[in-house]
């Protein structure tokens, strides 16, 4: 039996058994405390605001949109819809519509993928994740998941390199402080302890994505610092003091140690702008409190 193309949506999914698919059962009703957890969700974080305006609006009309869930044993495990799901306990509903479907556990990873990626949207970092577990789970590749969700290949591979990189980073791009295009730069930095270094950057100082490449060229064209003794490398008490200077001065900031007791404070600017602001800030300082 050939396997539909999910680009459409859930639709793709739940159609007729004309064409060789799975049919959609009749609607009924069915215990909220009948239906468990979609385990294959890949969407980790749920939108407080959305849930609750969505409670309101089932308390007012109901729930419009039937859950689709599968029957396992003596009950019924979700497979679309657990933001409806939540929403109804939550505005108080003991049973809510479904579609009972039988479906398989591929199947039922697709639907969790579809339904956040084209209707409720994941964040990046969930999507990536959902795309692996979905090929290593089911021994595919790239190329296939693509042509299953009707996406662009490089699509899913750009996501997916997100998990290479590190942990704070990933967690930047889930909380939106940094951009996937700012992701995508920081993705061809070697070493993790740049890429942080980087990402704080950008999110310190609200750099764009251009702004960010434009930083990175410049690092790459300064002469290398004289080497540091041994025994004089950078603790964390310095790198914290750096954090700090670069977050109170909105730039970056280097301290670099030459001996004991020796060393160097560097600030970076970019524009005019940038350099008159900071020699106004050491200005004010050297004045000392009016």
């Amino acid at each position: 039996m050939e396997k539909r193309r999910l680009g459409r949506g859930l639709d793709a999914l739940l159609g007729s058994s004309g064409d060789g698919t799975l049919q959609r059962s009749e609607q009924t009703q069915v215990a909220i405390d009948q239906i468990e957890q979609n385990p294959f969700q890949p969407r980790k974080a749920f939108d407080e605001e959305e849930l609750t305006s969505l409670r309101e609006s089932i308390r007012t009309h109901g729930l419009l949109q039937p859950l689709v869930v599968r029957p396992v044993a003596d009950h019924f495990q979700l497979i679309a819809g657990e933001r409806r799901l939540r929403a109804a306990a939550a505005a108080g509903l003991t049973e809510v519509p479904v579609h009972i479907v039988d479906f398989n556990d591929q199947q039922i990873l697709e639907a969790a993928l579809v339904e956040n990626i084209q209707r409720a949207d994941l964040n990046p970092i969930e999507k990536a994740q959902g795309f692996k577990d979905y090929l290593k789970r089911f021994s595919m590749t790239q190329e296939q998941l693509a042509t299953r969700l009707g996406l662009d290949r490089t699509t899913i591979s750009n996501l997916v390199n997100l998990l290479d990189l590190p942990l704070e980073v990933q967690e930047a791009v889930r909380l939106q402080q940094i951009s996937l295009g700012h992701a995508k730069v920081l993705k061809g930095l070697t070493g993790s302890d740049r890429q942080v270094s980087i990402c704080r950057e950008i999110i310190g100082r609200g750099l764009s994505v251009r702004a960010t490449e434009t930083l990175i060229k410049e690092q790459k064209q300064e002469p290398t610092s004289a080497p540091v003794k041994k025994g004089l490398e950078k603790t964390s008490h310095i790198e914290a003091l750096e954090t700090e200077l670069q977050q109170a001065l909105a730039t970056r900031v280097e301290i670099r140690v030459r001996g004991k007791d020796q060393g160097q404070i560097v600030l970076h600017f970019e524009t005019n702008d940038d350099f008159e602001r900071l020699l106004a800030v050491i200005r004010v300082g050297e004045r000392g409190p009016s």
